[in-house]
């Protein structure tokens, strides 16, 4: 779902507007926008912003076809696929109807990174958080002249390199957003820290107004804000720490994953784990690849929290070091088979996981039949097929959907 979120444009969300100013016309605050922004980042307006307005219909269309020319079809289908192989996401989930829908139901402005233009949507032309909405879409604006971030974005190697370097995007033009509207009122983010977690808290409770978003997986829910609420915590630790030069600091060195993200401290020690070894079908040769690649801290969060609680999600997340997956294909029978492998900072977190990892597969299959069960291992069958779950001290691996018993190594 990164592809698809990353499709050429970057968003104002309605739900994260929350302060607000009386404008003159759609665009009047442009120029004093940039002054503070440069005030602000120390970061210069190369040249003039293009912009105009877009409707709602007219953005839907823009939107699919952004969609259709970045991202392929074979793309797209893996990818869904690869959600719901994990558990993402329901089996008859319609990835790129869903990201169009949502997009749409919760863009206030954008900024076409491709074509260098901003659009406001109509209906926030004229309305009393019109200047707040601009400030975000012009601090992508400026990012770009000095970063270009289509190419900051696609540099992202995995899905979770990736969200991290959307946080960084959309983070930093939330924080800047924020922090021109306290400046106005002769405050700042950086002396009242307490400011960014009352918007993070009250931008996060701000789903109940939009359908669309309060109805999608929480997955899809979690990905689109993630960039925008653990975004600005992480600029805000950055600005701190930094002060001006961490405007350019994290385009030029971004962080690794949505764990450096969440923990700042890591990204300005620059931690980061080797993914983990991967478990192994018993006849590779009789598959081929169709995806892989990170499972972070984010996406364990959203697993967690969605077949466990929400407090087993806060209170194990953190303790994830590096996660990766393979979606494979069989060439004969073509069905699909994950791996799954991830790694923990402690023995006990790894068991922890072990344990709730039970509770993953037996939530997103229909069927769950489980068959040999030891202190490290549980086998057994589910939807997909055959399955073998293992702990190796501080690793948890699951092969997940072979048709063969002797595949699965279940003898």
């Amino acid at each position: 779902m990164r592809k698809l979120f990353r499709a050429g444009v970057v968003l104002s969300l309605t739900g994260l507007i929350l302060w607000a100013e009386a404008p003159q016309s759609p665009f009047a605050a442009i120029d004093s926008s940039l002054v503070d922004l440069e005030r602000i980042t120390g970061l210069k307006p190369v040249h003039k912003v293009r912009f105009d307005t877009i409707d709602k219909p007219r953005l839907k269309t823009f939107l699919e076809s952004q969609i259709k020319e970045e991202v392929k079809p074979s793309e797209i289908h893996v990818e869904e696929l690869s959600l719901k192989k994990l558990g993402l996401v329901p089996q008859e989930f319609d990835l790129a109807k869903a990201t169009v829908d949502l997009m749409t139901e919760q863009a206030a402005a954008f900024y076409d990174y491709r074509k260098k233009k901003l659009f406001l949507l109509e209906a926030s032309a004229g309305a009393s958080d019109q200047d707040t909405v601009l400030a975000h879409e012009l601090a992508h604006a400026l990012a770009d002249q000095h970063f270009n971030l289509n190419k900051y974005l696609h540099r992202g190697k995995t899905d979770d390199s990736s969200l991290a370097r959307m946080a960084v995007m959309e983070g930093q033009a939330t924080w800047l957003m924020y922090e021109a509207q306290a400046n106005k009122m002769g405050q700042s983010l950086v002396t009242s820290p307490a400011i960014v977690d009352m918007m993070a808290k009250a931008s996060d409770g701000a789903g109940g107004q939009f359908p669309i978003l309060e109805s999608a997986p929480l997955y899809m829910r979690n990905s689109l804000l993630f960039p925008y609420l653990q975004g600005l915590r992480f600029q805000q630790a950055v600005v701190v720490k930094l002060g001006k030069p961490g405007f350019s600091e994290v385009f030029k060195n971004p962080p690794a994953n949505s764990h450096q993200v969440l923990h700042p401290e890591d990204y300005f020690e620059h931690v980061v784990d080797a993914l983990p070894p991967m478990p192994t079908v018993a006849t590779p040769k009789s598959y081929r690849t169709l995806s892989g690649g990170t499972i972070g801290e984010f996406d364990h969060s959203v697993l967690l929290e969605q077949y466990c609680n929400k407090q087993e999600a806060d209170e194990l997340s953190p303790h994830w070091r590096s996660g990766a997956f393979e979606l494979l294909e069989e060439k004969r029978r073509k069905n699909t088979v994950l791996l799954y492998a991830s790694e923990w900072d402690t023995a006990s977190s790894a068991r922890r996981m072990f344990n709730d990892y039970h509770r993953v597969l037996k939530g997103k299959w229909k069927n769950f039949t489980p068959g040999k069960e030891s202190a490290n291992t549980l086998t057994g069958e589910g939807d997909d097929g055959f399955f073998r779950l293992e702990l190796h001290e501080n690793r948890v691996t699951s092969i997940e959907g072979l048709k063969d018993v002797a595949a699965a190594n279940l003898r």
